[in-house]
């Protein structure tokens, strides 16, 4: 474990009151460490301004990922004191234990360097889910008009606000004890496009996430729910898609008897 103090260095005068304790990982893959750094309290200081203090002042080969800072993009997600969160929007006065934080990469996910993760597995599951989108019509075809009112589009319209930050994902511990499994995020996307009227083949959505490692995989914790930073419900999400399933299977059972 390594330390650096920025006192000597920082232009603005810092006590040792003001003085935040910051552990980051670093490390490539599966190896890694962490490394304290001594970074200068600040007032309405979020976490990517620390991560972004340590890159700039102390060590400019710390990776990580970020993009918009205003909670748009989603990229600056990482596990913060063992909590998966948007560090652009997490204030560390809020987090911070006896003056204390602890930065890691996203859980469940592999890491390239330090603190990025590498986000191919969760877009994988993302389109093994059924995530793409497969219009009904064509382009030369009239638009089809779908009142906001419609039950079915006021269901996918609780799920449309999700940007794949993988927060849910990280947050997930079926994620972390079956690494097959689809994902909180993955099954929120198939949820909306099954109710979604223009989307051409919707019981192939249902299909996908009907198969192993699928939506009946999900324990039903809530983990999902409870950090998703745009305040969606991911467990309600899949929870439609077990009954949707369970029903669909009911049916074609029924035909196939008949």
């Amino acid at each position: 474990m390594y330390f650096h103090n920025p006192l000597k260095n920082d232009r603005c005068a810092v006590s040792e009151e003001d003085i935040l304790e910051v552990s980051v990982w670093r490390g490539t893959g599966d190896t890694g460490e962490y490394e304290t750094f001594q970074v200068p309290a600040r007032e309405s200081q979020t976490v990517l301004d620390v991560v972004t203090w340590i890159q700039q002042q102390i060590d400019p080969s710390l990776s990580y990922r970020y993009a918009c800072r205003v909670g748009m993009c989603g990229s600056c997600a990482m596990m913060v004191n063992g909590e998966p969160r948007w560090t652009c929007r997490t204030h560390v006065k809020k987090v911070t234990r006896d003056g204390a934080l602890q930065i890691g990469p996203l859980r469940n996910l592999p890491t390239i360097k330090d603190l990025a993760a590498d986000m191919d597995p969760f877009f994988d599951k993302w389109i093994a889910a059924g995530g793409v989108h497969t219009p009904s019509r064509s382009r030369a075809e009239p638009i089809a008009e779908v009142s906001p009112e419609d039950p079915g589009r006021v269901e996918a319209n609780k799920g449309i606000e999700c940007i794949n930050c993988s927060v849910c994902y990280a947050a997930c511990d079926t994620v972390a004890n079956t690494p097959d499994y689809l994902g909180p995020a993955a099954l929120q996307r198939a949820w909306t496009l099954y109710n979604d009227s223009k989307v051409e083949d919707r019981q192939a959505v249902l299909d996908a996430v009907s198969q192993n490692n699928g939506c009946h995989n999900c324990h039903t914790q809530g983990s999902c729910t409870q950090y998703c930073p745009n305040e969606l419900d991911p467990l309600s999400a899949i929870a439609g898609l077990k009954r949707a399933s369970a029903q669909s299977f009911l049916f074609n059972s029924k035909e196939d008897r008949q």
